[in-house]
């Protein structure tokens, strides 16, 4: 199936393959066709009851009743093109941003999109890579992390002849592979399903919300339409062309026909001004939780800082060695050489490799590529071992003894690394010479722990903080939302880099190597910069501050980010770090810029807000529809409003504004239960709509007015309430909200003068007028006390959620 390991397929024969079936090709049944959209948008159970209610009511000859048609279509045409919009854009995006893997194709290195990858197929794999199908090691040596698909952190070692998972990364090392299993036969295929499909348990709390309300009023609508037709036709009497439009008017007002056209709307405008900027969505459920969230979790490499990385200096670990200057010329020797055989890729070494130029081609014995886990590498040549990491591993028991110089460039923002010689259980008496010494042993394959390293020199590296890095920070101060950085640098240093980048009590640092488990819940609330941290803690941190109650949000560039970032409410990953981050990640910044965030969380609060906002609106209708209905059968009165005076009062109280409304600007944080906030501020208003035009309809009917002059009274009553409550939720007001206020309100009389007969609006007597006049001067303070009733309830159950959280 393949030639020689250097050579691989040849590109002729991988065409072939990928024609014959043998390509890697990725299963993601979340990604919708064209079809897939209209079907969901045209093909829905609302719509099969607006289609009955259309041809009863064209049987019954009332074609005026026909004017929420034009509004169901346009529902549904704008629904489709916006998703087609937002697919357009998004399949754009994921063709410039494809994950890709390097192949060896005709004896070269090709760069090979993951779905042109075929059987056969020889594969170059380094640390940060995602294995993209099932291989079998050919030559080389890797540690892999399989925590994505069995849930254990442990590094496992791969050589020849061992058996690769899709789905694991590359945490270290380089090899050379050969595809086994591609496409639907390898754990890739359902390892990318299960991470872009959100299942149900998994939904956001709007979108679980709005589906109960759709659910509810769905199977409602049956029964009562049954019952309104029962009562009028066969309990009064009435004609099948008078029962129709007034039992459609009432189901028409318990549709919330428009709540899903609110939340395509307004998620595919933010997914396309999102993937505009760069940033790509992998669910819905994220922006939402964005919206909530009240803590970040940072790296400091690649958030705080710039993705780049820049030695600044190298110094002797003893600093008044004689021939000092010589002595540096050959530790940068002997470095270049170190670098030479370590197979790492990543970009610390590459600004290691930028710096330390001087490599005589020297070979080595064998090497251990850096561990996360253990922070060092090592490599053996033929006269000794060195080592090269993190000063608190590397140095063991003698880190004491350089630990003032080290804090000393930490406290600079600089990052260290120690460069020692490993004499594994050696006695420090018997070193006669740290650079040059007589002694051989083998290369360390594990912790460091109890072995004698002397130190030779210290690396100082940088990250230039990056230039929006004070400004995002301050915009999330004012937002409320906390910042926590998460390094595996020295404490010192990234407390350092954090109070340059002002992020607030930056001084407040640990370092997590010293850190024990049960302390972590206490830790997290009085602390900022966690230092030294592993993969493992990372997890158990952003777990911790999940349980205190917060709602917690991850970035994250590299592999050692994966468990923690899988755990936190929302993921965030930089394109710029492993192709493992990026395919864990819930949002991914294509530009790794970190000040995408803020217009994320803008966008997402903006969504939220201006959805609940609606959803108000909508709900207005559909509570004080039911409680009319129900009032309608139980007192065998015929139902007052016509479907085309319900039609034009939505337009003017819910659909127009509640577009506009959810253009603006909304920072706000989002607290509390979506369904129990929108339930609670339309309740006032439903309510009174109800009393009100229930209390008309007994009146009238009690005074012998005309049923035509009390829909008509009906109407205007149902729109005057729907101002104030648009008023109310539009507070406190600027000058778009007046034009959308005032817009809709010159509607409402433009609609009733100029198209009156379209909308069932007739001249009405004089006892209608004064009867209308009085219940509507009683509507605004029965609501304002009921609303002031609703209010006091909504805080106490905030309270009450308040206090939940803490315990």
């Amino acid at each position: 199936m393949y030639d020689e390991i250097n050579v691989g397929l040849s590109t002729a024969k991988a065409k072939e393959l990928h024609a014959q079936g043998y390509g890697n090709t990725q299963l993601d049944n979340t990604a919708k066709t064209t079809a897939d959209i209209i079907k969901e948008n045209v093909f829905t159970y609302f719509n099969l009851i607006f289609l009955i209610m259309a041809i009863l009511l064209i049987v019954s000859g009332a074609f005026n009743s026909l004017t929420f048609l034009p509004v169901i279509i346009c529902n549904s045409l704008i629904g489709i093109a916006q998703e087609l919009k937002a697919k357009k854009v998004l399949d754009r995006l994921n063709v410039l941003n494809q994950a890709t893997a390097t192949a060896i194709r005709d004896g070269a290195e090709d760069i090979v999109a993951i779905d042109k990858l075929v059987l056969g197929d020889v594969v170059l794999l380094t640390a940060g890579s995602q294995i993209c199908a099932d291989a079998v090691v050919l030559e080389g040596e890797i540690a892999v992390n399989e925590a994505l698909l069995t849930g254990e952190a442990d590094e496992i070692i791969k050589q020849e002849g061992s058996d690769l998972m899709s789905g694991s990364f590359v945490v270290s090392g380089r090899c050379l592979a050969r595809l086994t299993k591609v496409g639907a036969d390898s754990y890739i295929s359902q390892l990318m399903l299960k991470a872009k499909k959100m299942p149900a348990s998994d939904q956001s709390d709007m979108v679980k919300s709005i589906n109960r309300i759709v659910v509810a009023a769905g199977i409602a609508i049956i029964p009562i339409g049954i019952a309104l037709f029962i009562q009028s036709f066969y309990v009064q009497g009435n004609s099948f062309a008078e029962t129709v439009p007034s039992v459609v008017a009432a189901l028409i007002g318990m549709i919330p026909e428009g709540l899903y056209l609110l939340l395509s709307i307004t998620l595919g405008l933010s997914t396309i001004r999102l993937a505009k900027e760069k940033v790509l969505l992998h669910d819905m459920r994220s922006i939402e939780t964005l919206a909530r969230v009240d803590t970040i979790c940072v790296d400091k490499t690649g958030t705080i800082t710039d993705n780049s990385m820049l030695v600044a200096d190298a110094v002797l670990a003893d600093p008044d060695i004689e021939d000092a200057d010589d002595k540096l010329l050959a530790v940068n020797t002997l470095i270049s050489d170190y670098i030479g055989c370590v197979p790492d890729d990543n970009i610390t070494m590459h600004a290691l490799e930028d710096y330390f130029k001087s490599a005589t081609g020297r070979t080595c014995i064998s090497f251990h590529a850096f561990s996360s886990k253990y922070k060092y590498s090592s490599v053996q040549f033929d006269d000794s071992t060195y080592v090269l990491g993190a000063p608190e591993f590397v140095l063991g028991g003698l880190y004491e003894n350089y630990s003032d110089r080290i804090n000393s460039f930490a406290q600079k923002g600089l990052r260290v690394l120690c460069f020692a010689r490993y004499y594994g259980g050696a006695d420090e008496s018997s070193i006669l010479d740290p650079v040059n010494g007589p002694v051989s042993l083998p290369v360390p394959q594990a912790s460091l722990e109890g072995a004698l390293n002397i130190p030779i020199a210290f690396i100082l590296m940088q990250n230039p903080i990056r230039e929006n890095a004070r400004d995002t920070f301050e915009f999330f101060k004012k937002q409320g939302v906390e910042i926590k950085v998460i390094s595996g640098d020295s404490p010192i240093t990234v407390s350092e880099v954090a109070k340059n980048a002002g992020i607030d009590n930056a001084g407040r640092y640990i370092d997590a190597s010293n850190m024990q488990d049960e302390d972590i819940s206490e830790l997290v609330e009085k602390t900022t910069v966690f230092g030294r941290v592993s993969p493992e803690q990372k997890q158990k941190i952003i777990n911790a501050l999940k349980k205190n109650g917060r709602t917690v949000a991850m970035t994250g560039d590299g592999v050692n980010d994966i468990l923690a970032m899988k755990d936190a409410d929302c993921s965030i990953a930089m394109a710029a770090g492993s192709d493992a981050a990026i395919q864990a990640a819930q949002v991914v910044l294509f530009d790794s810029d970190f000040s995408r965030m803020r217009g994320i969380v803008s966008e997402g609060r903006r969504n939220i807000n201006n959805i609940e906002r609606t959803a108000t609106l909508f709900l207005v209708k559909n509570i004080f529809s039911l409680l009319l209905a129900l009032f309608s059968i139980i007192s065998v009165l015929t139902y007052p409003l016509q479907p085309s005076q319900i039609t034009m009062v939505s337009l003017v109280n819910i659909g127009i504004p509640g577009f506009f409304l959810a253009m603006e600007p909304n920072n706000k944080r989002i607290q509390g239960h979506f369904l129990v906030k929108v339930l609670l501020k339309a309740m006032p208003a439903a309510l009174t709509d109800f009393f009100a035009i229930a209390a008309l309809v007994v009146f009238g009917n009690t005074f012998g007015v005309n049923p035509e002059d009390i829909s008509v009274a009906s109407t205007f009553l149902l729109a005057i309430v729907g101002f104030i409550i648009l008023a109310n939720i539009s507070a406190p007001f600027n000058a778009y909200r007046v034009k959308v206020l005032l817009g809709c309100i010159i509607g409402m009389m433009a609609g009733a003068f100029f198209f009156h007969d379209l909308f069932s609006i007739s001249y009405v007597s004089v006892e209608c007028i004064m009867l209308f006049v009085l219940f509507a001067i009683a509507t605004e303070p029965f609501m304002r006390y009921l609303t002031k009733i609703f209010t006091s309830i909504e805080k106490k159950i905030q309270k009450k959620a308040l206090i939940s959280d803490k315990i």
